[in-house]
């Protein structure tokens, strides 16, 4: 089982062991348009395991794809079990936040899209999953008002807000439980805004959102 790691105070870091990864696609106006397509009418949801997080922050290329984009995303860690969650209690289903990468590939995604096949080999493989280390969501005043960027080798490449998320993280929680039994160690990839791009071997990428540590990963 992977594991994340949260910050509980100044001077103790635990590792919490991962269960199920919840992704939002096209949560961002901009990301949206410039994905092509319609503004989804309801939350877009995919998977990822546990297994495909990479620990050490070093990201492989898998030889069947040529186009590795990245995707900077605030990350919500659930922290107790809920099921049907009323949206004025979701928040109190948040454990953590952290600045996370859903490394895509891009190739396959345009495959699956054409074929009307899953996203599953786009979204789901090997270190398609990063995350900085998670602070308690008390340490955020609000997690919908953030500067979120991600540069590559140093040029900024992404730059927007949280507060342009088109569904926010307590109507997600609420949505989510009522499909899934959401439980401790689940993690919600909120989607990312506009500005993704191709990465190549050797590319450093640096993820930061406001008041969460920062997240840099290579490209094997």
């Amino acid at each position: 089982m992977k594991t994340i790691l949260f910050k509980k105070d100044t001077s103790v870091v635990e590792k919490i062991e991962v269960g199920k990864i919840l992704c939002l696609g096209k949560n961002y106006l901009n990301h949206a348009k410039e994905m092509g397509g319609d503004i989804p009418k309801s939350p877009i949801i995919f998977m990822k395991p546990s297994s495909s997080i990479a620990e050490d922050f070093v990201i492989e290329i898998p030889k069947i794809s040529n186009e590795l984009h990245h995707e900077v995303e605030l990350a919500v860690l659930i922290g107790k079990k809920g099921k049907n969650i009323n949206l004025s209690d979701a928040n109190n289903f948040v454990s953590g936040y952290a600045v996370g990468l859903d490394m895509t590939l891009r190739d396959q995604q345009a495959l699956a899209k054409k074929e009307g096949t899953p996203w599953t080999i786009a979204k789901a493989f090997d270190t398609s999953a990063i995350f900085g280390t998670f602070i308690p969501q008390n340490e955020i005043a609000n997690p919908d008002n953030l500067e979120i960027k991600l540069s590559v080798n140093g040029n900024v490449k992404q730059h927007s807000n949280t507060n342009f998320m088109i569904y926010k993280i307590d109507f997600i929680i609420s949505y989510l439980s009522e499909i899934f039994l959401l439980e401790p160690g689940d993690i919600i990839f909120m989607g990312t805004p506009e500005g993704v791009g191709k990465v190549v071997s050797g590319d450093t990428i640096e993820a930061e959102i406001e008041g969460l540590p920062k997240l840099i990963a290579k490209i094997k």
